[in-house]
């Protein structure tokens, strides 16, 4: 069945509710909704918000964790007409107040004791709550100052239901619809703006590339307060009128259970979950038979994982969705049954996606030669919010500068090397941490690894690894183990061997940046966890 056409994310809800009548939309554990349902507690609580004043434009905050109430929260701010901020449950403190008062956010919706997690008393203590902020809690509240969501649910009954009906009507396809943060590698994030049109077009991407129907079922295991999340997962499955299957937080044991039970047939996960996955001991006598579709992107997806999975579920196409949230996520989407010959690849220019390599004076490269990659389309934001010296420097007529080093072959077949800030210079050899990480993660005994550079003062650079292993192996010989597979001058130099996870950012990415400044606070101290 064909995508259902809209140009804004309340008609994207509204023709799903009427075309397809009872048909499951979405389940929390013991929630199960049709889409009428959920269209129904949507309205509720957009009226809530107009009856609150809430006005078209108004940034309406969303702090919380994966559940049907964000589902509700997220879709009733845009229905209302105003601008969903999601806020990562990731965030502290600082970083979350930051983003409300960056935002200017009118009213804040939080799931105050997800995952035991006081956000509110968080807020007072970094002195992050405004007077004026209308905060409602979608669970318990207790509190004083704020609002329980039945209460709040109840103010939209003095509002009638045309009136939210109107509100959406009057949404433009190019009205700011969510304000993501981004996440902020090298500083202070950027809001964002993705406009209606934008999300529209890539739940649409989604749906036609990966040939989505209303018999396709996802579960959300990434964070609903991700673009993954909300375009990928929610907007996708109303576009498809699919049922979205929500995970409060992905443990793979209970995602092999939940999808298993539920016959998921579809998802869109970072490369570790799937990795994770693998390495549950109880994986093979989990029935996955109905699992179809596995996108990934975030993160180059390791060889050996493709292969493993190609092993264990021989009938899931793995297809590559890379993209960004100035991209409202996927620029290239890779053909499943291409995976395995163009394993190097990210795919193809999803349709009506134009993909550059270009120079450092901004100027394009010929078919095959390594530059930065710029990305043009109906899906590339229009800029970042009360940002003009940003919007500048990472747009240009129509294209987003992606900080990204990657090439387009004859074919259109788009490869992506490196971030520019993370390949290492050796001597005039240029290395790309990506390939490296690759080979890595062939070896059994390792879970993650991250390559960064080491400053030397004859060759410039060298390979540094930081290795996640899951048992004694010693650094000669993952050494060795790259000796065999990459030529000599990318074979890590140093290594760091650890448990501990990686350093992630509220998006789940990598954050390399603290790991070169954790080198650079060792070079010359001896460590007993460091190969030299």
């Amino acid at each position: 069945m064909a995508p259902l056409l809209a140009t804004t994310v309340p008609q994207l809800l509204s023709r799903a509710e009427r075309v397809f009548g009872d048909t499951e939309a979405l389940v929390d554990r013991d929630v199960r909704w049709s889409f009428p349902q959920l269209a129904a507690e949507v309205s509720r609580c957009a009226a809530a918000m107009i009856a609150s004043g809430v006005t078209p434009g108004d940034r309406v905050a969303v702090w919380a964790g994966n559940g049907h109430r964000f589902v509700v929260a997220a879709l009733g701010a845009v229905s209302a007409g105003a601008v969903l901020v999601p806020v990562s449950t990731r965030y502290k403190s600082d970083e979350a107040s930051w983003i409300l008062a960056r935002s200017g956010t009118r009213m804040l919706l939080v799931d105050n004791g997800f995952l035991g997690n006081d956000y509110l008393g968080m807020l007072r203590a970094a002195g992050g709550v405004p007077d004026e902020l209308d905060i409602v809690t979608l669970g318990e509240t207790g509190d004083p100052e704020a609002h329980s969501f039945d209460e709040f649910l109840r103010r939209g009954n003095v509002v009638a239901a045309g009136l939210v009906t109107a509100r959406g009507d009057a949404v433009s396809p190019h009205d700011v619809s969510d304000m993501f943060f981004t996440s902020g590698t090298t500083g202070r994030p950027k809001g964002a703006m993705l406009a209606h049109c934008n999300i529209v077009h890539s739940a649409m991407r989604f749906c036609a590339c990966m040939d989505l129907t209303a018999q396709d079922r996802s579960i959300a295991a990434v964070p609903l307060a991700h673009v993954t999340g909300v375009v990928a997962n929610v907007m996708t499955m109303a576009c498809c009128a699919g049922t979205l299957i929500i995970m409060p937080e992905f443990k793979a044991a209970d995602y092999l259970k939940v999808a298993a039970r539920e016959r998921v047939t579809y998802t869109v996960m970072v490369p570790a979950m799937y990795n994770l996955c693998l390495l549950q001991p109880d994986f093979d006598a989990c029935d996955l038979s109905s699992w179809r579709i596995g996108g990934y992107g975030g993160a180059p997806m390791p060889i050996a994982t493709i292969e493993r999975l190609a092993d264990r579920i021989p009938n899931l196409k793995l297809m590559n969705c890379y993209g960004a949230t100035e991209t409202t996520s996927p620029s290239t989407i890779m053909p499943g049954e291409l995976t395995a010959p163009y394993i190097d690849s990210v795919g193809l220019p999803c349709p009506g996606t134009r993909i550059l390599a270009m120079d450092a004076e901004g100027r394009e490269l010929p078919r095959g030669e390594i530059g930065e990659l710029w990305i043009g389309g109906a899906q590339v934001i229009k800029g970042y919010w009360n940002n003009p010296k940003a919007t500048a420097e990472s747009f240009t007529g129509g294209f987003w500068h992606s900080g990204d080093l990657g090439s387009i072959d004859g074919d259109d077949f788009v490869r992506v090397f490196d971030r520019q800030k993370d390949m290492i210079n050796r001597g005039g050899l240029k290395i790309y941490s990506a390939e490296v990480e690759s080979v890595l993660a062939g070896h059994a005994s390792v879970v993650e690894s991250a390559i960064i550079a080491k400053p030397c003062p004859v060759l410039g650079e060298r390979v540094h690894a930081v290795i996640v292993t899951r048992d004694r192996v010693t650094g000669d010989a993952l050494r060795a183990w790259c000796a065999e597979r990459l030529s000599d001058y990318k074979v890590p130099e140093t290594m760091l061997l650890t448990s501990e996870p990686l350093p992630r950012n509220a998006n789940g990415k990598v954050l390399k940046r603290q790991l070169r400044e954790r080198l650079a606070g060792e070079v010359g101290e001896p460590s007993a966890r460091t190969s030299a």
